[in-house]
């Protein structure tokens, strides 16, 4: 089967909290089919009155999202096609910001580029300390660009520019945790879970009107994200049909 029509997006209700989980066997990488999944279950599960919270989550253990798929990445033949691919990424965040509900992050282990960006999305985010994160968009010769508003909205722009420009090194749980990108870091993903399902059904309780409103307030200064993540996807597009982009893109493949 080809890579990029591989893996699953699937949800869940539960009393009020809904779990979305996104699955692919290259380490949760994320191809077009998966990114509009994702987006439309946030948008549908925003929508529905029987849903208060809503939970983000990937299965499997080494890997919360490799980012982009490079087996979709590589087969870009021209602008249109790039943008349409980078577009994918910028609707699951936009997604994210214009959901009534609050959404929660389960971050159980790396993120990188597009995973870095998703987390930064999230309103509230958990993590365990093995999820090391790392922008290695710089390194492939695009950049963090789609992404960018909203890892900088997190971390801030010395911290941002530090992952974008040291594109090859990790940096750790902890040092997220303490830039904001997470709110709470944990030793297990046992213990991360246990928290987590606390957390969400506290919150279950609270006044959803203010949590609506609240959400609100969270992104008050992000109106212009539908026109700025466009903007920025074509930037994207344009550099993955780079020579530099293509041939260090096949060689990772190979």
């Amino acid at each position: 089967m080809d890579k990029t029509q591989q893996g699953h997006v699937k949800a869940d209700i539960e009393n009020g909290i809904a779990s979305i989980e996104f699955y692919h066997p290259s380490h949760n990488s994320l191809p077009s089919n998966l990114l509009n999944a994702l987006k439309e279950s946030i948008e549908n599960h925003g929508r529905n009155d029987d849903v208060n919270l809503i939970v983000v989550k990937s299965a499997g253990d080494r890997t919360f999202c490799a980012g982009a798929s490079f087996d979709e990445l590589v087969r870009i033949e021209n602008e249109v096609d790039g943008k349409r691919f980078f577009m994918g990424f910028a609707s699951v965040i936009n997604a994210i910001r214009k959901c009534p509900k609050i959404v929660i992050g389960r971050v159980q282990g790396k993120a990188v580029g597009g995973g870095v960006g998703l987390s930064s999305a999230f309103d509230y985010c958990m993590a365990t300390k093995y999820a090391s994160v790392k922008l290695s968009e710089l390194a492939v010769g695009i950049g963090p660009f789609v992404i960018g508003p909203a890892v900088e909205r997190k971390v801030g722009v010395s911290a941002f520019s530090q992952m974008a420009i040291n594109a090859t090194e990790w940096q750790t749980a902890e040092w997220a945790g303490q830039r904001g990108l997470f709110h709470e870091v944990f030793a297990s993903t046992e213990q991360l879970d246990e928290y987590l399902t606390h957390f969400c059904e506290k919150l279950n309780t609270m006044n959803p009107e203010a949590l609506a409103l609240l959400k609100k307030v969270f992104w008050e200064g992000t109106e212009h994200w539908d026109s700025l993540l466009e903007e920025r996807a074509e930037m994207s597009g344009r550099l993955v049909l780079s020579k530099f982009a293509k041939e260090t893109i096949g060689g990772f493949l190979k």
